[in-house]
C-alpha cells in the first residue's frame, strides 16, 4: 500500500511544488530558489525510491465504465521516472544562475514542476484515457516553457503548439481504433498484429505519429530549430531530455512491442527504417550548415532521433536494445551539449559562431565537457555514444535493406563529426574575438551539471555494461526471442569489428570534410560547411530549405491563406454580387415597373383589372 501511495505522489509532489514555486513572490527570488531546490531534490530521491521498487500498481474508481484512476509502475516507466528527476534536478541547479534575472523566472520554475508531474502521469498510466489526460496536458506545459523566451518566442510556441497538437490528434484517433477492435481502454492488451488486419495497421500508424511527432521525427521537428533560438537554453534542454526523446521514444517503444506486432522486414517495420534513415540524413546535412550553435545542436537532436526509431524499427532485438539504449546516451551527451552552449552564451552573449571564437583558454571547464558530449555524441569509443549507435547499426544490418540503412548512418557519423569540429573550432580555438577579451568561465552552479552530464558520458562509455545490463536488458524480460540473441553485451568495448571500424573511418571522412571547407573559405572554421552548402544539387535543396518549402507549418499556413483567398474571392464575393447587383437590382427593376403601374387613377387600375380578366378567361377557354 505505501508502494501504490508513492505512485500518486509522484504526480502530486511536482504539481505542489508548482503551486508553491508559483505563490511565491517574484521579489522573493532566494525564498523561490529555496522551494524548487527541495522539491527538485525530494522529486530526485523520490524517482530513484521508485526504480529500486519497480513494481507497484494503484487502482481508484475515476470516471465509471471500467475506467479508473489506475497507475502502474513497472521497470521502464521507473528508469524513465529517476531520468526525469535526474535532469530536473540539474537544471534546476543550473538555473539558479542562467534564470537568475528572467523576468519570467516564477513561470519558468512553475512549468518545469508541471512537466514532471504530467510525464510521472503519463508514463505510469495503466489506460489510454489517463494516458492522453497526462499526454495532452504536457502540450499546454510546452507552449508555456517556449513562450517565456524572447519577443518572437510566442510564434514558436504557437507552431509546436499546433504541430505537436496536430501529430496528438493523430494517436487519440489511433487509440480510437485501438478501443474499437479491443473493446478495452485499459492496460494491458493483447498485441495486435498490423500486418494482417488493415484497421489495425491504421490504428498503430496513428498511434507513431504522436510518439514521433513528440520525439521529434521529420516533418514534424521544423519547431524544434525555432525554439532553439527562441526559448531560454534550459527549456531546450528539458524539451530535449525530457519530452522529446525520453517521452516520445517511451511510447514509441510501448506501441511497437505492447499495442502492436511489429516484425522484421515488414512493411511496417521498412516503413520506420527509411523514416528513421532520412530524417538522420536530411536532418544531419541541415545540421552542418548552421551558424549558430543551438540551432545545430537542434537540427542535430533530430538527426539522433532518426537513429533511435532505425534501431527500434528494425524489430531485431540488438536493434531496439540499441535505439532505446541510443536514446538514454542521447539524453546525457546532448544536454550535456546544449548546457555547454549556455555557459557559453551566459558569458559571451552569442550564439554565432562568426562572433566567437578563442574561448578555450578562458572557459576551460566548459570547453573540455563540451569536448567529452561531443565525441561522445559523435560515437567515438569509448564514450557512451558508441555502443548505442554500434548496436543500432547491428540491428538495421540483419534487416533485408541493411546496407542502405547503414550507409544512411554512417552519412550521419560524417557531418555529425564535422559539425562538432566546426563548432568547437569556431567556439574555442578559432580566432579571438576582441571583444570577448574580457570573457571568464561560468560559475559553478552553471558548469557543476555539464561536469556531471560530462563524467556520466565517459563512465557509461568505459563501463557500458552496467547501463546495458541495470537500464535496458530488464525492459525486455517477458519478450520472446530477446535473449535468443547473441547477447547485447557483446558489443560492449568491442572496437574490432566491421561496423565499428568503418564508423570511425566515417569519422575521419568528417575531419576531411571539415578541413577541405576550411582550407576552401580562408581558414575559417565558421564558414567551413559553405563547401557542402554550394555543392550542386545540395545548394537547391538548402535554398528551398531556408526558403521554408519543407515546413509544414509555414506551407500549411500558405495554404489556408490561399484557401481563404479562395472562399472570399470564389465564394464570399459572388454571393455578395448576386445578392448586391442581381437581386437587388431586379427588385429595383421590378419596383420601378410597378411604381409605373400605380399611378393613382381607378379607370386604369379598372382596366388592368378587366385585361387580366379576358386573359384568364382566353387560357382557361384554350385549355378546355
Amino acid at each position: 500500500m505505501a508502494n501504490s501511495t508513492t505512485l500518486l505522489i509522484s504526480i502530486l509532489l511536482p504539481v505542489a511544488f508548482a503551486v508553491i514555486v508559483f505563490l511565491t513572490p517574484s521579489k522573493l527570488r532566494l525564498l523561490r530558489d529555496a522551494f524548487s531546490f527541495i522539491g527538485a531534490s525530494i522529486v530526485l530521491c523520490l524517482g530513484f525510491y521508485l526504480f529500486g521498487v519497480k513494481n507497484a500498481e494503484l487502482n481508484i474508481p475515476w470516471l465509471g465504465m471500467d475506467i479508473n484512476f489506475d497507475l502502474r509502475l513497472y521497470h521502464f516507466n521507473s528508469l524513465i521516472i529517476m531520468a526525469v528527476s535526474v535532469f530536473l534536478f540539474l537544471i534546476t541547479i543550473y538555473s539558479f544562475v542562467k534564470m537568475k534575472e528572467h523576468s519570467r523566472a516564477r513561470e519558468y520554475y512553475t512549468y518545469l514542476f508541471l512537466t514532471t508531474a504530467f510525464v510521472n502521469g503519463a508514463v505510469l498510466a495503466n489506460n489510454f484515457v489517463l494516458m492522453v489526460f497526462f499526454w495532452e496536458s504536457l502540450l499546454v506545459t510546452l507552449y508555456g516553457l517556449i513562450v517565456i523566451g524572447n519577443k518572437e518566442a510566442y510564434k514558436t510556441a504557437l507552431k509546436s503548439f499546433i504541430l505537436v497538437g496536430l501529430c496528438d490528434f493523430c494517436m487519440i484517433l489511433g487509440i480510437g481504433i485501438l478501443w474499437y477492435l479491443t473493446g478495452s481502454l485499459n492496460l494491458p492488451i493483447s498485441p495486435l498484429e498490423p500486418d494482417t488486419n488493415g484497421l489495425a495497421a491504421l490504428s498503430c500508424v496513428l498511434m507513431l505519429i504522436g510518439a514521433l511527432g513528440k520525439a521529434g521525427v521529420m516533418p514534424f521537428h521544423t519547431w524544434i530549430p525555432d525554439a532553439a533560438i527562441d526559448a531560454p537554453v534550459t527549456v531546450m534542454v528539458f524539451i530535449t531530455a525530457v519530452l522529446d526523446k525520453i517521452l516520445g521514444i517511451y511510447l514509441f517503444v510501448r506501441i511497437s512491442l505492447d499495442f502492436f506486432v511489429i516484425t522484421m522486414n515488414s512493411p511496417l517495420s521498412m516503413f520506420l527504417m527509411i523514416l528513421g534513415a532520412l530524417t538522420i540524413v536530411f536532418a544531419i546535412f541541415m545540421t552542418f550548415v548552421q551558424n549558430n550553435f543551438k540551432k545545430m545542436l537542434a537540427y542535430q537532436g533530430v538527426s539522433e532521433v532518426g537513429y533511435m526509431i532505425l534501431g527500434i524499427g528494425s524489430a531485431t532485438p540488438i536493434g531496439i536494445a540499441g535505439g532505446v539504449l541510443y536514446m538514454l546516451n542521447q539524453t546525457i551527451f546532448k544536454s550535456g551539449l546544449f548546457l555547454s552552449a549556455g555557459s557559453i552564451e551566459h558569458r559571451t552573449g552569442t550564439m554565432d559562431f562568426d562572433k566567437l571564437g578563442g574561448l578555450r583558454n578562458k572557459m576551460p571547464l566548459t570547453m573540455i565537457c563540451f569536448v567529452i558530449c561531443a565525441v561522445a555524441c559523435c560515437g567515438l569509443w569509448p564514450f557512451n555514444g558508441f555502443v548505442s549507435e554500434e548496436m543500432v547499426l547491428h540491428g538495421a544490418m540483419e534487416t533485408s535493406g541493411g546496407i542502405i540503412f547503414m550507409i544512411a548512418g554512417w552519412v550521419g557519423v560524417i557531418f555529425m563529426g564535422a559539425s562538432m569540429i566546426k563548432a568547437g573550432n569556431s567556439i574555442f580555438w578559432g580566432k579571438e574575438n576582441k571583444e570577448l577579451s574580457k570573457v571568464k568561465e561560468s560559475e559553478l552552479l552553471i558548469t557543476l551539471p555539464i561536469v556531471v552530464l560530462a563524467l556520466l558520458c565517459i563512465v557509461f562509455g568505459i563501463y557500458n555494461y552496467f547501463p546495458i545490463v541495470t537500464f535496458v536488458e530488464p525492459i525486455f524480460f517477458g519478450y520472446a526471442g530477446f535473449f535468443e540473441h547473441s547477447g547485447f553485451t557483446a558489443h560492449t568495448l568491442n572496437f574490432f569489428n566491421p561496423v565499428a571500424i568503418t564508423s570511425f573511418i566515417c569519422l575521419l571522412l568528417g575531419v576531411v570534410v571539415y578541413r577541405y571547407g576550411w582550407a576552401k573559405n580562408n581558414k575559417s572554421a565558421a564558414l567551413s560547411s559553405e563547401a557542402v552548402r554550394n555543392f550542386p544539387v545540395l545548394k537547391n535543396i538548402y535554398n528551398l530549405a531556408e526558403a521554408k518549402i519543407f515546413d509544414i507549418y509555414d506551407q500549411g499556413l500558405k495554404f489556408l491563406k490561399a484557401l481563404g483567398y479562395i472562399l472570399y474571392y470564389g465564394v464570399d464575393r459572388v454571393v455578395d454580387f448576386m445578392y448586391e447587383k442581381i437581386i437587388a437590382g431586379t427588385v429595383r427593376v421590378v419596383g420601378a415597373i410597378l411604381r409605373f403601374a400605380h399611378n393613382g387613377y381607378y379607370a386604369n387600375y379598372l382596366a388592368w383589372c378587366i385585361g387580366g380578366l379576358i386573359i384568364i378567361v382566353a387560357i382557361i377557354s384554350l385549355l378546355s
